[in-house]
């Protein structure tokens, strides 16, 4: 309704806020996340005319985020809504003429597949699933869509209870599980089965599966989306179809699987995930991401590709010294299209079959927490794609492959930033003390920051580890700006977009000289003078809970700390984590009991006894990525340390803690309410 309702007055919005453009009268609320808009996946119409796109917003009164599809031509014009309600309208793809938008809802109460058709703008429910569709895709024919969806198998049984007297209420059934991995961020505990492949006609019907097996084609395991070859007679996906799938669930391979019979042939054979599958348009060739796994800690995500059949396998992106992801053949097939993060900028790139690289335009993202940016194209060379800036979260823009440069066709978030006014962001480089490497980072001043004066300082640690912060829009780091803050966020040691051999020096010993590089970054900002050197915070967020707690046990320097979701024990990490299958012989040399002094030298705990600092944890009961038992455990060893500490549980939440807006909220205030009780009084 709220997405309805900024329809119908977009004139009226427009023409108030261009007279109250540079007003900014006040800094950005905690309660703005409630207004704040997210533009993503892009759909561009085969013709080129029309974009298709997913805005999702919040629902300040179920305390949800819900999404529905809205529609803009590509020179802007006929901005509107297609769907509307408090419902979560996701996934919209072109129907190969153009005339009809597949798409997934839970408008009627479950995750169902529908279909909107542009002419009439007549909607059409197409299945009754009992289990939620994903990775829906048109044949290219346009007569038979593509899906995902959980096939349940019963659970494992050992026993069969008597049955309870009539009119007797008794508990509910113990569960049993056999399977490695019985819970999933993000999906709570799973359901017995596996993902598997199905087809149904365009015009709804009865669903037919195409894959068989005990294996997962899917999610959660595989990232990848089933893709039609042109002649519509095969389905090419990634899936780990391997004996031992469950202990080593990256080890995807390439399959071929036939629409008829559900026949399957292997397309590629080596060790290690290879994923995200492109046919050319030609039928002629296969582009895929991946790697042969070396079972390192990092390893850099490159572009291949192959005959139809699998045959002439080579990397074309191996001068690339920078990852590889979302792969498209331009629609000549005269190279690939792809997304990568060079610097903390996420860029969209071209490289050609003998693997020359050209960089198209960067900031390509979404903001707000959304997932990476996207990007779509027509044959005509038009594509439609997010971009995201510091100061403007992510918005619709289009452009043409013979002239990049970009025009925005969206502005979903001007109604709630023309009169805020945001914290200003500095690109910083600086040597770390470790081994002069250089390192990026960036920082948010306070919206009124007066270089004069001196301001109390937060070091904000991203997670990942194995990740990269950069010039894209922060609300959370915003907020504490407005609160009053300087904020430093950096790229230590570790980070990804910097190449394979930076991302790899924390191969087998993290957490470690990251420390130097944090440090570091802290004295470069004291340095510049309006700092106050003793009204210094640190906190961050899984990885970056970690390295706060390696921070404050290595360092007395920050008045308060507060770790979010962090790993404080590797050994009980690795055997509760929904990720420990594949932790433990990469991000370690083996299991905990082969290797206990490894496991140990690197646990929190064993700096846990130099910890001075007022700290608060903080995790989501629901989080079984770094499950909560980490934070109770760092806890309780701060309490009999007799540290000033606090153990905040956020119900319902899995790892981020952002599920419900109100969370969300929560946790940010959380932060900036410890950091602000621990505030040295100003002097008068």
């Amino acid at each position: 309704m709220r997405c309805m309702a900024k329809c119908l007055m977009w004139t009226c919005l427009m023409v108030l806020f261009s007279g109250l453009a540079g007003a900014q009268t006040r800094p950005l609320s905690v309660m703005d996340i409630f207004n704040l808009e997210v533009a993503v996946d892009p759909q561009l119409s085969p013709d080129g005319t029309r974009i298709v796109y997913v805005r999702q917003f919040c629902d300040i009164m179920t305390d949800q985020r819900k999404s529905n599809l809205w529609m803009v031509n590509f020179d802007g014009t006929e901005h509107h809504a297609l769907t509307s309600g408090n419902f979560n309208d996701s996934a919209p793809r072109w129907s190969p003429d153009g005339k009809s938008l597949l798409f997934q809802s839970n408008r009627d109460g479950s995750p169902q597949l529908y279909c909107y058709r542009t002419e009439d703008r007549q909607m059409a429910k197409l299945t009754s699933l009992t289990a939620a569709p994903s990775g829906a895709n048109w044949s290219p024919d346009g007569k038979w869509i593509s899906f995902t969806m959980l096939v349940p198998e019963a659970p494992p049984a050992i026993i069969k209870m008597p049955p309870p007297p009539e009119g007797a209420k008794w508990a509910d059934p113990a569960k049993v599980t056999d399977r490695l991995v019985y819970r999933f961020n993000g999906l709570g505990y799973l359901k017995p089965g596996y993902a598997q492949v199905f087809v149904v006609p365009a015009e709804g019907g009865t669903p037919r599966q195409v894959t068989q097996g005990k294996f997962h084609h899917g999610a959660p395991f595989n990232a990848s989306d089933a893709v039609w070859t042109p002649d519509g007679k095969y389905l090419i996906l990634a899936a780990n179809r391997g004996e031992n799938a469950e202990f080593d669930f990256i080890d995807t391979n390439i399959y071929e699987f036939s629409v008829a019979d559900g026949k399957v042939r292997a397309l590629t054979t080596r060790k290690g995930p290879e994923r995200s599958p492109a046919v050319s348009p030609d039928g002629k060739m296969i582009a895929f991401v991946g790697f042969e796994d070396r079972y390192q800690s990092y390893q850099e995500t490159k572009l291949s590709v192959m005959d139809r059949e699998g045959g002439n396998q080579r990397v074309i992106s191996a001068k690339w010294d920078r990852d590889v992801e979302a792969p498209q053949w331009a629609p000549d097939g005269s190279g690939i299209y792809f997304l990568s993060d060079s610097e903390g900028n996420t860029g969209l790139y071209f490289i050609t079959l003998d693997g020359t690289v050209k960089k198209l335009l960067g900031n390509v993202g979404s903001g707000l927490g959304a997932p990476q940016g996207s990007v779509s194209f027509a044959k005509n060379g038009a594509f439609a794609i997010t971009l995201c800036h510091p100061h403007r979260p992510g918005d619709i823009a289009v452009g043409t492959v013979a002239k990049p440069a970009t025009q925005f066709l969206t502005a979903i978030n001007d109604d709630v930033l023309s009169d805020r006014k945001l914290g200003q962001v500095e690109e910083i480089w600086y040597e770390s003390a470790k081994d002069k490497r250089k390192i990026q980072g960036w920082i948010i001043k306070p919206p009124d920051f007066d270089p004069a004066k001196k301001y109390p300082l937060i070091l904000e640690i991203h997670g990942g580890p194995f990740a990269n912060y950069g010039d894209r829009f922060d609300v959370e780091k915003q907020l504490m700006a407005a609160a009053g803050y300087v904020v430093l966020y950096t790229n230590p040691r570790g980070s990804t977009s910097y190449g394979e051999e930076f991302s790899a020096l924390i191969h087998h010993a993290y957490p470690g000289d990251d420390f130097y590089d944090l440090n570091s970054g802290v004295d470069a900002v004291i340095a510049k003078g309006y700092v106050d050197p003793e009204q210094l915070y640190v906190t961050g967020g899984s990885g970056g809970g970690v390295l706060t707690c390696w921070m404050i046990g290595r360092s007395n320097r920050f008045r308060a700390a507060v770790s979010n979701y962090p790993v404080i024990n590797w050994t009980s990490f690795v055997l509760t984590s929904d990720i420990g299958n594949f932790t433990h012989n990469r991000w370690f040399p083996g299991l905990p009991w082969e290797h206990e002094q490894n496991y140990a030298s690197r646990s929190l705990l064993s700096v846990v006894k130099n910890v001075k600092t007022p700290t608060m944890v903080m995790c989501g009961e629901e989080d079984y990525r770094t499950p909560i038992s980490e934070a109770e455990q760092y806890y309780q060893a701060l309490k009999l340390l007799g540290v000033e500490s606090v153990l905040v549980r956020v119900p319902n939440e899995p790892h981020g803690i952002r599920v419900r807006p109100s969370h969300h909220i929560s946790k940010i205030l959380h932060v900036i309410g410890w950091f602000d009780q621990h505030r040295k009084a100003e002097k008068k």
